[in-house]
């Protein structure tokens, strides 16, 4: 389990979005979303890609990045298209938002920790836009501040790299000891130690508990409410 002394010393939580705070596309389904996106990318002239996965959105959009980066970099024809796709995904993200499914405890636990005077943040692979909507709906966003920070244009820059946890420790000025990652996700373990962020797996269902301990997480907790009595109740 994760060290108590670490809990201890947590000064700021960063919150992978979709998972530990809701479902993104419980009420818009990402086999939706992905459709669409295969849509857009005949209208941009783009083949679809090669992926395990056609109904995730965001293989369909790294995919198409990875096969379309360009000897020439930045300004090249291919990439306009893909900040196109990727604007495209933002779009449906935002949309999505709109009928999120709650993580059962996530608001709770928010409140509380903001009330107990910790600094939150959010590093996610989904738009901040889309983070943002949400966050407005349950009347959070203003807990989190300016500390949001999701998916660029540049979808190299996605967990598992460590882009968005790092600008979280750029924002916040909270060294990277003090603060403490939920994620649901092996890329999301992956990132936070890219960036020596310690981190706390949140996995409610087997699948996600087997990968996150396969990935070498030592603290896996089932609910949100165990989350908040390791957080809080220790």
């Amino acid at each position: 389990m994760l060290d108590d002394e670490l809990t201890c010393r947590t000064r700021c939580v960063i919150f992978d979005f979709d998972g530990p705070l809701c479902k993104l596309f419980g009420g818009y389904p990402a086999h939706e979303v992905a459709r669409v996106m295969v849509g857009h990318l005949g209208e941009l002239g783009l083949p679809v890609p090669a992926v395990d996965d056609l109904d995730d959105p965001h293989a369909i959009l790294r995919a198409t990045a990875a096969g379309h980066r360009a000897p020439g970099g930045a300004g090249s024809p291919a990439g306009p298209a893909v900040v196109e796709l990727e604007s495209r995904l933002t779009a449906e993200e935002v949309r999505a938002a709109a009928s999120a499914v709650p993580t059962p405890h996530a608001d709770d636990l928010v409140r509380a920790l903001a009330a107990d005077g910790l600094t939150l943040a959010v590093a996610s692979n989904n738009s901040p836009l889309a983070v943002e909507r949400y966050l407005r709906s349950r009347g959070l966003a203003e807990l989190f501040g300016r500390h949001i920070h999701g998916r660029r244009p540049d979808p190299s820059l996605m967990k598992p790299d460590p882009d968005s946890v790092r600008r979280v420790l750029q924002s916040t000025g909270i060294n990277s000891a003090h603060c403490l990652m939920i994620g649901d996700a092996v890329s999301d373990h992956t990132a936070a130690r890219r960036a020596g962020v310690p981190f706390l797996g949140f996995a409610p269902d087997d699948r996600r508990a087997e990968a996150l301990r396969g990935a070498g997480v030592g603290g896996v907790l089932r609910s949100m409410e165990a989350v908040d009595q390791k957080l809080r109740y220790m």
